[in-house]
């Protein structure tokens, strides 16, 4: 008997790559279910038969489910960090306490992943945000239960159907982004990406930017950290680290001194850099799915290595789990359903992935670390296999990044690392807030630029030769030299309108672009704050658990010097945060304003010739 499924959402068919569009609620036949990397075969009423993505379809009851893809968690024990018993804090949990094994801003969206298909940036109007979408609203909440801002939420924000005029449009986007695609034949390093899912802790349905797999679009835009990376433990967050009978040793030590802005992360001698260039369409499956391929070239190798969207996507996840606790990690530019191999996506796409890359150069610790150094400087398969098997089994992610940070200073007070805490959680609320309205006067100026405003040069322009054209009818001698100015100056106004309407893609873009690209980045804040103020919470309970017998005295003063530790990290981080924040606004607000300077300077010299075909009577 055939195998029947119901459609769950609506996916349009991507012209020339055996895709088969379906709507939701419609009933499809299943043909053929091994074709691998989150795609299927199946044929429609019609008898159009074409892949359509698993994660959009639901299997009838009486039918058995697709097989899930397994992964192996590490053992709870494994490795040298031996964890502690965290019941110990049972007694003092609230009474009904919402689960926070991770937090997960993108489980808003409810739409699935779609296999490698990209989604087109945009900035989100404010009309678009949500309270319910705001990272800092738990935070922010007034008398009367709502927040006080209502921030829109996409730092990598992206929508389809833009106007190629304006990437920041309007568009509503219910598409989240793609994870993995369906196997390549003739690629075996491929086929593991393709058939294997990552195995970072999320589950296939997260959806969503940017970083889970609505990874900073019109609903996500704070990261998604797993805190619990150990199975086993009942609880999760700061107490895994606070309360951690052994600290990891040698070679994995992160050092951070104290330098004249306070503390700072130890950065190399010489700073890492790479370009992402040279994007190439590909297949695999004989041609039945096509990708792009970017070329990386590190700058310590000057050796390229080539990866796909996809590839981005382990990284980023791999390193919001181990950094994501400690580092805010920005999301990725979001995948697109359609228009995917467009020349204009393409390069808004990589000029987006080089942005992304370039952060993680800068950061001293992220740039750094193996698995970052792996995806700059693999060799050849196999050590691009063995390199990410090694990342997938490191059990030193979420908290237990603390266990490898080494301050170099004395410890701090309790009440001091509060004090910090709650200065830069008002520091990144506020500038998020101001990068909000850049962002909101920049799409509103966009739109006026590349609409209203040249249709009104244009509107002067053809009254001033309308009027030209009259004053020629009147067959008086002599006129011709108005006429000819008038006709001229009409002309200069189109000309004007012309340069109106393409300024934007000079100017504003590069300004809308940094303000978007730090939207995402304080967008992460709000979910590496939090852990911070959980480890807080949970020394203050120190005194109580003492009391208990729950922990020792020497328990307690431990708890207080590991909250000194993340301490100085929170604050090395901001202090690099400070450092690139400077550097970012002083070099594209210099830029804006070159061009807005060669931009007046070109509209003046026109109306300077304009004017003197006119005669000085």
């Amino acid at each position: 008997m055939a195998l029947k499924a119901q459609v769950l959402y609506d996916f349009i068919a991507e012209p020339g790559n055996n895709e088969l569009t379906v709507k939701e609620g419609e009933t499809i036949t299943i043909t053929n279910q091994s074709i691998g990397g989150g795609w299927i075969e199946a044929q429609n009423s019609r008898g159009e038969v074409g892949l359509v993505p698993e994660d959009y379809i639901e299997l009838n009851k009486e039918f058995p489910a697709f097989p899930a893809a397994g992964t192996t968690a590490p053992s709870s024990n494994a490795g040298n960090v031996a964890y502690p018993d965290l019941s110990v804090f049972d007694a003092f949990a609230p009474a009904s306490t919402p689960a926070q094994n991770q937090v997960d801003s993108g489980a808003l969206n409810p739409v699935p992943d779609t296999p490698d298909t990209p989604v087109t940036p945009f900035f989100p109007s404010p009309e678009e945000a949500s309270n319910g979408n705001d990272p800092w609203s738990a935070w922010n909440a007034d008398a009367s239960g709502s927040t006080n801002n209502n921030w829109a939420s996409n730092p990598e924000g992206t929508q389809t159907g833009k106007s190629a005029a304006d990437p920041w449009s309007n568009v509503s986007q219910g598409h989240p982004q793609a994870y993995q695609g369906p196997a390549a034949e003739f690629d075996e390093w491929d086929d593991e990406w393709d058939d294997m899912k990552s195995t970072s802790g999320y589950a296939e349905s997260e959806s969503g930017e940017v970083g889970g797999i609505q990874r900073g679009g019109m609903h996500a835009s704070s990261m998604k950290i797993s805190l619990n990376k150990f199975p086993g433990f009942s609880k999760s967050g700061p107490e895994l680290y606070l309360l951690c009978k052994q600290i990891a040793k040698g070679k994995d030590k992160l050092s951070i001194y104290v330098g004249q802005v306070g503390p700072v992360w130890s950065y190399p001698e010489t700073q890492i850099d790479c370009i992402v260039a040279d994007p190439k369409k590909g297949s695999k499956m004989y041609g039945l799915k096509s990708y792009i391929e970017y070329q990386i070239t590190p700058n310590t190798t000057n050796r390229p290595v080539n990866h796909r969207y996809k590839h981005f996507d382990w990284l980023y996840e791999r390193l919001l789990d181990k950094f994501g606790s400690a580092i805010p990690i920005p999301s990725l530019p979001d995948k697109q359903v359609t228009g995917r191999f467009e020349e204009e996506f393409i390069k808004m796409r990589m000029e987006r992935l080089q942005g992304w890359m370039s952060r993680m150069c800068r950061h001293p610790v992220v740039s750094s670390s193996d698995v970052f150094q792996l995806f700059l400087t693999y060799k050849d398969e196999k050590d691009w296999k063995m390199g990410k098997r090694k990342a997938e089994k490191d059990e030193t992610v979420g908290v237990m990044i603390f266990t490898t940070i080494e301050p170099e200073a004395a410890d701090l007070d309790p009440l001091e690392v509060e004090q910090k805490c709650e200065q830069f959680s008002k520091f990144t609320k506020a500038m998020d807030d101001s990068v909000k309205e850049i962002l909101t006067v920049g799409h509103e100026h966009w739109k006026r630029c590349t609409g209203p405003l040249p249709k009104e040069y244009q509107r002067i322009g053809k009254a001033l030769q309308n009027l030209s054209s009259v004053f020629t009818s009147s067959g008086y001698q002599g006129e011709s030299t108005l006429t000819d100015a008038l006709t001229a100056a009409g002309k200069t106004y189109e000309e004007i309108a012309q340069l109106v309407a393409e300024q934007p893609k000079k100017d504003l873009h590069f300004l809308m672009e940094t303000n978007n690209e730090y939207k995402g980045l304080l967008g992460c804040f709000p979910d590496t704050i939090g852990v911070h103020k959980a480890a807080i919470d949970k020394v203050k309970e120190g005194d109580k658990l003492v009391a208990a017998n729950k922990i020792t005295t020497q328990d307690k003063v431990a708890m207080a010097k590991r909250l000194s530790t993340m301490s100085y990290t929170l604050q090395a981080e901001m202090n690099h945060f400070h450092s690139n924040r400077i550097y970012d606004y002083n070099r594209v607000m210099q830029q804006y304003l070159e061009e807005q300077v060669k931009f007046y300077e070109t509209i003046a010299a026109k109306l300077r010739q304009a004017h003197g075909q006119f005669t000085t009577m």
